[in-house]
């Protein structure tokens, strides 16, 4: 018995040492039942075909292979579109019918009409003017200013005030601190009186109609959050003023040089007290929680530098030395203080930007997106005023009230 056991031990061995060390091996390739070295039949049976019955696993590989991806509608539409073009403002002259302002936009529908009317088209080819005027030009430049802008200056200045002299209050939540009620109604109390520094005997009566604008350029009370929309009211505010024939094109440079920028240090600062909350923020996929115009102004600053290009926005030195000159570079600075984390994560479409070749396509970009994702957005436009300064059409016909 025992014999046969070491029989049987020795042939096993043998098996195993002939069958690892023989030369005459073949190997089988995973294509087929060849071996790739002699081309002779393997030693080792195929696998089993897969059957209808039991098809393959169906998986995700790494890395998937080259596809055409389905369009993004909104964004082809944006580059698709036409850059909006700077306009003349059309000024207002006696008899005057100035009117309490009131929401106009429920639907899309109101959104193209307001496009397609003269006040919509005029206001936007405002923004665009302001834009260009700013073009080349630093936030230190010598510029004409009137007596009118100067005003406004100290109004926004008094605000800014204000705001050290009603101190946030402790409490638990992270957004929307109650102190930004009692200023916002402060700022609403006197914002007639505001008003009267720089408006004529014979424009007081317009005070009815600009004031609403000017008190939702600061945020909402309610809510205590500020955004886009309230950024554009702020734009209506001085449209409003240049319909008047308060502000002419002579002021432009000033407009977004002194008076813009003091508005945004305004804003910067109630958004930091108070902590207001962004509304309708698109998160990581929009330019800013609160800002767009900065923006826009701050490219046309920057159109045609010799050495700040789109993609100095990554060098710190560069956003150092020159923030206080530049919106554009100022805006960056602001975000990257305020966010943690890499830039590229927590700004993905402002680091997307930043490798557009020129100032002037980022500029260009920016003029559309603006229209499309902000005074095309019914959540947005559906606060907007419309009065007697910037009128209601229905398909190029004046509603009656």
């Amino acid at each position: 018995m025992e014999e046969q056991q070491n029989e049987a031990k020795e042939s096993s061995s043998s098996t195993t040492t002939t069958t690892a060390t023989s030369p005459n091996t073949h190997l089988r390739t995973s294509s087929n039942t060849a071996c790739r070295n002699c081309g002779g039949p393997t030693t080792f049976t195929p696998p089993p075909k897969w059957s209808e019955v039991s098809p393959p696993p169906n998986y995700r590989p790494i890395r998937s292979s080259a596809i055409n991806l389905p369009i993004n509608n909104s964004q082809q539409a944006i580059i698709l579109a036409p850059v909006p073009q700077s306009q003349k403002v059309h000024t207002i002259s006696p008899p005057y019918f100035f009117q309490v302002p009131t929401k106009k936009i429920t639907h899309p529908d109101d959104i193209r009409r307001f496009h397609d009317s003269d006040s919509g088209k005029n206001f936007l080819g405002f923004v665009v003017a302001l834009s260009e005027s700013i073009r080349g030009h630093k936030i230190s430049d010598h510029c004409h200013q009137s007596l009118t802008l100067t005003s406004i200056l100290s109004l926004l200045q008094t605000l800014f005030l204000w705001v050290d002299e009603i101190p946030p209050v402790q409490q638990s939540s992270r957004y929307g601190n109650y102190s930004y009620r009692v200023w916002h109604g402060r700022m609403t109390e006197n914002a007639e009186s505001l008003m009267l520094q720089f408006l004529s005997d014979d424009l007081r009566s317009a005070t009815i109609e600009i004031i609403p604008y000017f008190t939702d350029s600061f945020g909402n009370s309610s809510r205590i959050d500020y955004g886009t929309g309230h950024e554009t009211n702020f734009a209506a505010w001085l449209y409003c003023l240049a319909r008047l024939g308060l502000l002419k094109e002579e002021d432009y440079p000033a407009v977004v040089s002194r008076v813009f920028v003091k508005y945004l240090e305004l804003m910067r600062k109630l958004q930091t007290v108070y902590c207001l909350e962004p509304a309708g923020s698109h998160g990581v996929w929009g330019l800013d929680d609160y800002h767009f115009l900065p923006f826009i102004f701050g490219s046309s600053q920057l159109i045609d530098h010799k050495y700040i290009k789109p993609k100095s926005i990554h060098n710190q030195d560069i956003l150092d030395n020159f923030a206080d000159e530049y919106l554009y570079l100022s805006c960056i600075y602001f975000v990257k203080k305020v966010k943690r984390g890499l830039f590229a994560e927590h700004s993905p479409m402002l680091n997307d930007i930043s490798g557009v070749p020129t100032w002037s396509k980022v500029n260009s970009g920016l003029l559309k997106m603006y229209k499309a994702e902000v005074l095309e957005k019914v959540p947005i436009m559906q606060h907007f005023l419309f009065g007697w300064l910037i009128k209601w059409y229905i398909l190029g016909s004046l509603l009656s009230s």
